[in-house]
This record gives C-alpha cells, sequence and structure tokens, in this order.
C-alpha cells in the first residue's frame, strides 16, 4: 500500500557548521574568532522538520551514507520526530557539509558534497509513496526531473519547488525554463530571482518567472516577500525581529508558505505565515534552532 503524507519533501541533507558573532568579514592570511558555533542539520532538513512542527505529515525522501555526517544528522532526525521511511542509506560515505559565516543581515557558504547516487531517494520515493504536495528542495531539471514529473502528474500531486541554485540556472537554458513550465509554485529569493531570469529591477523578475509559472512566489528578506498569480503581483512585508542568524530562514519562509497554502488561505494570509515563520527562525541559530508551531503563528497573526 502506498504511502500517503501532507508533502514529500525531495531534496539532501547537509550538516551546517555555523559561526556567529563575527566582528568582521574573513580575510586570506587573517584569523578570526566567533563567539557563537553551532552544529546542525540543514538543507531539506530545515523545510521538512518546520513543516512537520507546523502539524504537517512530512515524508522526506533524502540520501545518507554511512559516514560520521549521515549518522549524526540522522540521529537528530530521529529525536525531532521525523518519519525515516523514504530514507535511501548508501554503504559508502555521503558527506554533505557547509560552514555558514553568518551576519545578522546575510551569510557566506563554503560546501562540499560526496558524488550523488546514480538513482537518489526520490525516485525511489515518488514510486511508492503520495502526498498533496511533492516539495522539491532547490531547482532540479533535466531527465530525471522529467522522470519525477510524470511520477508527481500520474498520481494528481502539486509541484512545488524552492530557487536555491547554481549560476548556471538560468533561462537561457532550456531545461530550466521546461522544468519552471511544469511547477505549480516557485519559490526563489530576490537575488535567485533576478540571476535567472537576467533581469535587475525586482517586480519586472517577477513578471517574467510568472510567464512561465502560474504562481511566483520570492523571498527579499528583511523587506517581506512579492507574490506573482494571474499576472497581479502582491506584497507583504518581513516581521519585525532582531535577527541572530538568517542561514534557513528561506526555508522556513516555504514551509510557512506551504504549510498556509494547503489550509486553503489566501495568497496574502499565505505570504504572511511565510513571513512570520521565516523571521521567527532568524531569532535563533540554524534553521530550525527555534522551534515554531502553527498555534504561534496564528497568535502572532492576531
Amino acid at each position: 500500500m502506498a504511502k500517503k503524507y501532507d508533502v514529500i519533501v525531495l531534496g539532501d541533507y547537509y550538516l551546517d557548521l555555523i559561526f556567529t558573532g563575527l566582528a568582521q568579514l574573513p580575510e586570506l592570511g587573517k584569523e578570526i574568532f566567533s563567539s557563537g558555533f553551532d552544529m546542525l542539520p540543514g538543507g531539506a532538513y530545515n523545510a521538512a522538520l518546520t513543516m512537520h512542527r507546523l502539524g504537517l505529515s512530512v515524508g522526506w525522501a533524502g540520501d545518507f551514507g554511512n559516514d560520521d555526517l549521515s549518522r549524526a544528522v540522522l540521529a537528530q532526525v530521529r529525536e525531532a520526530g521525523l518519519s525515516t521511511d523514504l530514507f535511501t542509506v548508501h554503504d559508502r560515505p555521503l558527506r554533505r557539509v557547509t560552514v555558514s559565516a553568518s551576519y545578522p543581515a546575510d551569510r557566506a557558504f563554503i560546501t562540499y558534497c560526496d558524488p550523488e547516487p546514480a538513482v537518489p531517494a526520490a525516485m525511489r520515493a515518488l514510486a511508492v509513496a503520495s502526498a498533496q504536495v511533492v516539495y522539491v528542495a532547490g531547482v532540479y531539471y533535466g531527465k530525471l526531473f522529467d522522470a519525477s514529473h510524470a511520477l508527481v502528474r500520474a498520481k494528481g500531486m502539486k509541484l512545488v519547488m524552492d530557487g536555491n541554485s547554481g549560476d548556471e540556472v538560468v533561462l537561457t537554458v532550456p531545461a530550466v525554463r521546461k522544468a519552471l513550465q511544469r511547477l505549480d509554485v516557485f519559490l526563489p529569493n530576490a537575488a535567485e530571482a533576478r540571476r535567472i531570469t537576467g533581469k535587475i529591477d525586482l517586480l519586472e523578475a517577477i513578471r517574467v518567472l510568472s510567464e512561465l509559472c502560474n504562481l511566483v512566489v520570492v523571498k527579499d528578506g528583511a523587506n517581506g516577500a512579492y507574490a506573482c498569480a494571474a499576472g497581479q503581483i502582491i506584497h507583504d512585508p518581513g516581521v519585525p525581529v532582531t535577527p541572530v542568524d538568517t542561514t534557513g530562514a528561506g526555508d522556513c519562509f516555504n514551509a510557512g508558505f506551504v504549510r498556509a497554502w494547503l489550509a486553503g488561505k489566501s495568497l496574502g494570509d499565505c505570504l504572511r505565515w511565510g513571513n512570520v515563520v521565516g523571521g521567527l527562525s532568524t531569532t535563533a541559530r540554524g534553521g530550525t534552532g527555534r522551534t515554531i508551531n502553527a498555534a504561534e503563528v496564528e497568535a502572532w497573526l492576531q
């Protein structure tokens, strides 16, 4: 019998080494010290756990290895109460680690990843599970995405994708355009929207993306978020918080938005949910350092 969830999350784990309280930017040949440090799971874990805390049934399709980093994240996944039913554990190292130099307004990353498995856990999961929404924790395109899309649509599931991607993801690449056209919701941040479209003006970038995807939601940090549907752009301002670490804030925004979207809330309310969850997440280190539940969001909105 197929496993059923509210959301299936497709994406990789990362182990985030987060340095905070930095007095200056790193410089070659110079050692600087931080006043704060955390080692926390990141990547797709941020959205998966935040959705779980907001009351959604989440199946995370993730690949892990036999290395210490994989084991450390798996231990925290189990402690957090997330389902591991859709995980694939490989008999080899599958290390994914990010060093985050975090400042109140932004952060810088250094990342290392071992080679990916030929057949990812996502493909296995989509064959045996179903949900209302499939959430992809970054921009994916190409043959594997095409095959995944066929499985998603065959089961009547909605497809939501975050905008996390490298410089190669631009609209001049036909496979990228094709992937975005197949989405129900696209959730880039402002920098990603500008890079992908090549447009400096953010509203223009949003309009270009909306020609490909029916619902485009763009996160703009402390400036809040925008959404464009049926050619109409709406904006919701960010919530007033004093940020400690912005790592994972976009993932948490996505989780709040999807939670409200699945509940049938208006587009404006969905943006507000995203801004509240994303904003509150910045008041602790790491994307999930602050536990946020639906009751807290409702109380904040009231």
